[in-house]
């Protein structure tokens, strides 16, 4: 059984665990786009979801994400290449129509 460090929630920004939640609920962004941005595996991305969620919303998150091929890079499509699509994020840059 592989050791597991804990996490704190508090080691983030508010900003930074804000995208953490949204990146796991991301259907593809896998677990390790995760990790490489912010140091954290997989079981600690689940604990801090534990955490951060309600107990349905958890529940709904886990049943959701287990066995989902897109949230494991090892387990993807080799024709996935990017873990997002580039017009998901809701912070758009519109230009003012003059």
């Amino acid at each position: 059984m592989q050791h597991v460090a804990p996490v704190s929630a508090s080691i983030f920004s508010e900003s930074e665990l804000s995208r953490i939640i949204e990146m796991a609920w991301e259907d593809r962004t896998p677990f390790e786009a995760i990790e490489r941005l912010y140091g954290i595996n997989e079981n600690a991305v689940i604990r801090i979801m534990q955490k951060q969620l309600h107990h349905k919303s958890f529940k709904l998150w886990r049943k959701r994400v287990s066995g989902r091929k897109t949230k494991h890079q090892a387990l993807r499509s080799p024709d996935v290449s990017r873990g997002y699509c580039p017009t998901q994020y809701k912070q758009k840059n519109y230009k003012q129509r003059q």
